[in-house]
């Protein structure tokens, strides 16, 4: 915790410069232009999600109900994810390719956990008895080819779309793009300040590929997550590696923990502030609830002071005395205390 207390109080009073770090709200702008007669893919068994787990009612022992299901979790090239139901015939392994049924068509993912680890992340999110997908079989040489051959597709439409851009005036930056398997849909991911009419890039871009077409606006943090990179911590960001829900981190969360004034130090890669921020919050208003809150008045003998800063580590709290403007260090005993303490049993340090 930093020992500059001037800089401290006024951030706590302010918080000035650092509401660029705060999530902005922003507004999801999808637009699809299907060029060419899609039919739908059927499986096994018509391709129906409500099947297995889906069609059970809730609160009809759905745990009880997928445990006996062999469940995947499968990734797409960007950190778009999902459960599907392994109808392979045989089972699937960590890291292997798999085809699987998409919205319409096919798709190419890779299994990142199999077994029981997927029972329990369905239970932890809240997901068990959700529809559910089929994993299909495992993908053969020539589908492989294709995908390597999508990619370099992507690659290109990497360039087209910024080309486009530059001609419609458009004030958008391409993050990703990702090509479905099957090439029944492509997808740009792209960040803006604001809404964009891109119904005419829409359309330019339909007349190239000849599928459906499909922009979808996201903010700084899902940014972050489909580029990857680097933490401040020096190893890649959580976001990427194992966080599957991001939630917005507000100013309060930083003030709570005593965070250093350095705006350098609270933004994360995506520019914003750092999701870790989150990690210990819950223990700290834990810890503070012992502690009077910050510009309570304590009555000592050495006079009248306010509480400039709390130490919730060696519990103690930094009182400035109100006539000399001196901070001093005070362990606190335990009790709980109100907004207005007129007087206390403290040791003084």
């Amino acid at each position: 915790m930093s020992e500059d207390f001037g800089d401290f109080s006024e951030w706590i009073h302010s918080g000035e410069g650092l509401e660029g770090l705060e999530d902005r709200d922003y507004e999801l702008a999808v637009e699809e232009i299907e060029t060419t007669a899609v039919s739908e893919y059927t499986g096994p068994c018509g391709g129906c999600t409500t099947c297995a787990a889906g069609s059970q009612p809730i609160g009809a022992d759905l745990e009880n109900a997928e445990a006996p299901l062999d469940i995947v979790e499968v990734e797409f090239k960007t950190n778009r994810g999902g459960f599907y139901i392994n109808e392979s015939g045989s089972p699937l392994q960590t890291g292997s390719r798999v085809i699987l049924e998409a919205e319409r068509g096919v798709d190419l993912g890779r299994v990142i956990a199999a077994g029981e680890v997927v029972h329990q992340k369905r239970r932890a999110r809240g997901l068990v008895g959700q529809p559910m997908r089929k994993a299909l079989r495992a993908p053969k040489e020539d589908e492989l080819k294709q995908l390597e051959e999508n990619r370099r597709i992507e690659e290109k439409a990497t360039s087209i779309f910024k080309e486009k851009c530059q001609k419609h005036k458009l004030e958008m930056k391409l993050t990703a793009v990702e090509y479905q398997f099957d090439r029944t849909r492509i997808t740009f991911y792209f960040t803006a300040d604001g809404r964009v009419d891109f119904r005419t890039l829409v359309r330019d871009l339909a007349n190239i590929y000849r599928t459906r077409i499909e922009l979808r606006q996201i903010g700084a943090r899902d940014e972050a997550r489909k580029v990857g990179g680097l933490g401040i911590c020096g190893r890649e960001i959580c976001c990427v590696t194992w966080m599957t829900q991001i939630r917005r981190v507000t100013l309060e969360h930083a003030r709570f923990q005593n965070l250093s004034l350095n705006p350098s130090r609270l933004a994360g890669s995506c520019g914003r502030l750092k999701c870790c921020i989150l990690f210990e919050f819950e223990n700290y208003l834990d810890a503070l609830k012992k502690f009077p809150p910050l510009n309570s008045k304590i009555v000592t003998a050495k006079g009248d002071g306010y509480i400039e800063k709390v130490d919730i580590f060696r519990d103690r709290i930094y009182l400035r005395y109100q006539s000399s403007g001196v901070v001093e260090l005070l362990n606190l005993s335990e009790g709980s205390y109100g907004n207005e303490i007129k007087s206390y049993q403290i040791q003084n340090h």
